[in-house]
């Protein structure tokens, strides 16, 4: 049989790299004793002369002693810190080494010494090495591919078999967690890593968890890549050219110092071509000749706006003639929250960005030559006092103005603010940044910013996994809502009053008393609080996570506050750092006595702020009014409830509070208490006549329904065996009923594979479609398949699944009928000891034999015997092939029909305590186990037993074994000058004995073979 092997996805890589400029080098051709050497030890990961001829050949001015001493200042590690030496490098390679030097009159110069070229690709070096040996604190790792940019290691790759189930881009990315903990000093220089298995393909950095690998989904940066071409070639050939590599170097990573520490990022590829493009716009919009419209990026909520405004702002300081940055909020919140984003980014920046605090400071801030980051909301531009408009504060061409959400009002020329904004700076350029489409009767915006720059809808990012979907449930609490009074709420309302400061509230107050008095009544504020607090407590029973609830007023807010504590007395606490639930908003020493508790200080939110993002902290649930709506990034959030009226672009971005990407969160959920689906109908309207794909929300019954089919399929695995004693039994009833539950599924054909899949799939509808009442209903089914599924993955002879398979969000064991139970073990609800395989003794035997449930006791066997094999096969190659071929061989005519059950276990037996024997052959024959496994490799000839005999097949597998240990090599085995060696020195010493001549070919390959097995443990001690 034919079989892909991972060498040969190594091979299509190499290809591809060559295909786009690099070199390439095999690994243990440039090792301390290779053909090559460009290695002093195997500790050594930069190739440092390629690094000493590029920083001389970049830095001609600057004096030899000093190019050297900062090739020595990229060799020297400063810190025990992973993190911190990569960040120290990273900055290095960017923004070049700073280095003092003495002039040859004496005098002291300071220069910068530049290890890349990034404005001539082609003068740099690209390698790709292939099986690169790392040996560091005694750990002999060798990742599959590195590439080196003029002797740097920027990025590494892992490859796994496509063609191997458990060999996934998962297990790729646990290597590398393991590389970065034993060789260490390899990631000191790395920019980015790379998973594949040959298919999937994902890159990250070196503090990506696994759900922020990302694709590459474009070679081009125009079309998306069609899907039948391999993510590999589409991500090697969109990432890893030449061009795009060094920008994304230089441009396109960040290190963010956040709460839980250090986070480096690495643009997505929407990011990338998105900010590549608005850079060219920006450029050809301020020339002489531009129109000062520079146009809009429309990116779906949760898809890294922030980020990618930051990424946009950094470029365009280095492309441009230091210009001056304008970034316009519509909220004093929002302008925190990206000022926020953009200070973490100051190194991407290449300066501090500056938060204007009044209209005074604006101007100050405004009236500089060149240069600047300048945050600022939209009011601070209105003109003061007896002024007609806002005065004029430069003419330069190279200020550039950035909106956040540019699809407002305001943003107009007739009297918004962008008119005063154009009479302050009358030569700027607009870029737009939203992250909801332009409404169709929205005629300002266009005329201020331009058309899109670039589109990157809901469908796209959700296909990418850059957000999740979001799923509606309507709630409607109709306690005193008449259907009458829904026509008397101003439409408009919401648009026209958020935002605005409270003396403009005053004024509107008639137009809202009405519904704030019905919404905000005390039995329906007592309602919607016993809803909540059923519904979110179901919630977080199937998906650890965090909770959003919006009212429509301060007063709802505090009222509803009050009515879950008094439901749920341990979700409060008064202190900031404790307590489950929080109100967050914002008022002054004038509101009423019982509000005063929940009004913070700007400092205070953002210790809640802090502590609502860290999945682990206690607080879990949070009621605002309009805070944290945009702009603030919640990705455990998986629940938001409504009880506003919202419409428009401002629900769109509520509700996208919940489509963040958390570990394997499967998808948001909207539930709505007001009745808002027609504004959501509207909002997708506009959506798709403005040309996005994808629905901005899916409606929970159609979650349910998934989850309904999917529960009649593992239902239909079940048909005819009673499982009610689960829920009434005693606990031994409840045990026993397992192992019978699961024969009966073995009973069936591939019925273990598709139990396996098919839970885990309900598994993942169910935790989508709760609280549904569907859910419910099927709850403590969905516990009893999942405790059966448990057991079958844990306890038969299946390729063992990787517990990722199953979502990490999604507790195992949902029912509470079992809640407080633990994953059973099937050995024990079989009424057996858990074995040593090692030793099996023949009462255990017959114990297994003795069980009533047939299939389940030949799984188990089969479970045992091929986790011995596993075991041998590191150690004896012929042994381990014998058992493994005499396994293979009975359960191949089992599957065949040829025998029953019955027999098949009883062959079972003889095999185990044949393998049990084969323990004690070393003593027998007076050989170490790593003498017996080259005895075995010589033995596997009959006639040379027969012409040689025992006692001089034990003296040659002695004189092998200390042979080969003696001439082995790191890296020997993929060393072809080192295997030839061994070869010729195999087959002298069988020549020496008399080995038959017929047979010395095979015998020598399998006794190379044989030392390729336990290799790893003679290299490494």
């Amino acid at each position: 049989m034919t079989r892909f092997t991972e060498s040969e996805v190594e091979e299509v890589a190499l290809k591809i790299l060559s295909d786009l400029g690099y070199s390439t080098l095999h690994g243990p051709d440039i090792t301390p004793d290779g053909r090559t050497p460009e290695r002093n030890a195997y500790s050594d990961v930069i190739l440092v002369e390629r690094l000493r001829d590029a920083i001389d050949r970049f830095n001609p001015d600057i004096p030899a002693e000093a190019r050297e001493e900062a090739l020595k200042k990229v060799l020297r590690t400063e810190s025990p810190d992973l993190i911190t030496n990569n960040h120290n490098f990273h900055k290095m390679v960017v923004d070049g080494i700073d280095i003092e030097y003495r002039r040859d009159d004496g005098s002291i110069a300071w220069g910068k010494v530049w290890l890349l070229d990034f404005e001539n690709p082609e003068k740099n070096e690209f390698l790709a090495v292939n099986q690169f040996t790392v040996i560091e604190n005694n750990n002999n790792r060798r990742p599959d591919i590195v590439l080196f940019i003029n002797g740097l290691p920027l990025i590494v790759i892992e490859l796994k078999n496509p063609a191997d189930e458990n060999a996934t881009i998962r297990t790729a990315f646990n290597q590398f967690e393991t590389y970065k903990a034993q060789i260490p000093s390899l990631f000191h220089y790395n920019e980015i890593l790379i998973v594949s298995d040959g298919t999937e393909a994902r890159a990250g950095t070196i503090t990506s968890g696994m759900e922020w690998f990302m694709p590459w989904k474009t070679i081009d940066g125009v079309e998306t890549a069609p899907s039948g071409v391999p993510q590999l070639e589409v991500l090697f050939r969109g990432m890893l050219g030449k061009k795009v590599l060094l920008d994304l170097t230089r441009h396109f990573v960040v290190f963010e110092d956040v709460e839980q520490g250090i986070s480096k990022k690495l643009a997505a590829y929407h990011q990338y071509h998105a900010v590549n493009k608005a850079v060219e716009a920006t450029a050809a919009a301020s020339s002489p000749e531009g129109d000062r419209r520079c146009g809009v990026i429309w990116h779906t909520q949760g898809s890294g706006k922030s980020l990618t405004m930051a990424f946009y702002t950094g470029k365009l300081v280095l492309s441009m003639d230091n210009p001056t940055v304008v970034l316009l909020t519509d909220r004093n919140d929002l302008d925190d929250q990206l000022f926020g984003v953009f200070s973490r980014c100051h190194e991407l920046l290449r300066q501090k960005p500056v938060q204007a605090k009044s209209r005074d400071d604006l101007r100050d801030l405004l009236k500089v030559a060149s240069g600047g980051i300048v945050f600022t909301t939209i009011q601070k531009f209105l003109p003061g006092g007896e002024e007609d408009r806002f005065p004029m504060l430069s003419e330069r061409r190279n200020i550039t103005v950035i909106a956040d959400e540019a699809h407002r009002s305001q943003y107009d020329f007739i009297d918004g603010f962008a008119k005063h904004t154009r009479d302050a700076l009358p030569n700027a350029s607009f870029i737009g940044f939203t992250g909801t489409p332009i409404e169709k009767a929205d005629r300002s915006t266009p005329a201020v910013f331009g058309d899109y720059i670039d589109i990157y809808d809901i469908e796209q990012a959700v296909e990418d996994e850059a957000t999740v979907r979001i799923y509606y449930e309507s709630r409607l609490a109709k306690l005193e809502l008449k259907p009458e009074e829904k026509p008397k709420i101003d439409p408009e309302f919401e648009e026209v009053t958020e935002g605005e400061e409270a003396f403009e509230k005053e004024k509107l107050k008639s137009k809202w008393a009405r519904l704030e008095a019905i919404v905000g009544s005390e039995t329906r504020i007592q309602s919607i609080a016993r809803d909540i607090v059923d519904h979110f407590e179901n919630r977080l029973e199937v998906l650890d996570g965090k909770g959003m609830i919006v009212c429509m007023s301060r007063r709802i807010c505090v009222k509803l506050h009050d009515e879950i504590v008094r439901l749920r007395p341990g979700w409060y606490h008064e202190d900031d750092d404790n307590g489950f639930v929080k109100v967050v908003m914002t008022g002054s020493a004038g509101d009423p006595l019982g509000w005063q508790e929940h009004i913070r200080t700007k400092q205070r939110r953002r210790v809640l702020g802090e502590r609502m993002k860290d999945p682990s902290d206690s607080l879990k649930l949070v009621i605002v009014r309009d805070m944290w709506l945009t702009g603030f990034d919640v990705p455990s959030l998986h629940t938001m409830y409504i009880d506003k009226p919202m419409r428009g672009h401002g629900l769109m971005q509520a509700i996208a509070r919940a489509n963040r990407v958390f570990k394997d969160k499967p998808g948001g959920l909207v539930v709505d208490y007001l009745g808002i689906a027609h504004e959501l109908k509207e909002s997708l309207s506009e959506y798709t006549r403005s040309g996005g794909r994808g629905k901005t929300t899916f409606d929970q019954d159609d979650a349910a329904s998934v989850m309904l089919e999917k529960y009649e399929i593992v239902s239909a695995l079940f048909h005819g065996f009673d499982h009610s004693k689960f829920f009434t039994g005693t606990p031994k009833e409840r045990m026993t009923l397992i192992p019978a539950a699961m024969e009966h599924i073995l009973k069936q054909d591939d019925g273990k594979e598709r139990c396996l899949r098919y839970v885990t799939e309900l598994s993942k509808a169910f935790a989508l479609a709760v609280p549904h009442e569907d859910a419910l209903k099927i709850r403590d089914d969905l516990g009893f398949f999942q405790a059966v599924r448990a057991g079958l993955a844990k306890t038969t002879a299946s390729t063992d699944r990787p517990p990722e398979e199953l979502d990490s969000a999604i507790r195992q064991i949902i029912s509470k009928a079992i809640v407080s139970g633990k994953v059973i073990d099937i050995f024990a609800a079989a009424g057996l000891e858990k074995p040593d395989i090692s030793i099996l003794s023949d009462e255990f035997l017959a114990e297994v034999k003795g069980i009533p449930h047939k299939n389940l006791a030949l799984e188990l066997l089969k479970k045992l015997l091929n986790d011995e094999i596993k075991i041998r096969s590191r150690t004896n190659l012929v042994e381990s092939r014998s058992f493994s071929e005499m396994l293979e061989k009975t359960l191949k005519r089992y599957q065949n029909k040829s025998i029953e059950t019955a027999q098949v276990i009883e062959e079972l037996i003889e095999l185990a305590k044949e393998m049990r024997e084969a323990r004690h052959r070393g003593d027998k024959l007076n050989l170490s186990e790593e003498e017996l496994a080259f005895y075995d490799a010589l033995e596997v000839n009959d006639s040379a037993v027969a012409v040689l005999g025992d006692e001089t097949l034990r003296t040659i597998a002695r004189e092998l074994v200390d042979t080969v240990r003696n001439n082995l090599t790191i890296d020997w085995t993929l060393r072809e000058s080192v295997q030839a060696k061994l070869r010729v020195i195999v087959k002298r010493i069988l020549r020496k004995y008399g080995y038959p001549p017929d047979k010395q070919k095979k015998a020598t390959e399998t006794v190379l073979e044989q030392a390729a097995l336990i290799c790893d443990d003679w290299t490494e001690t």
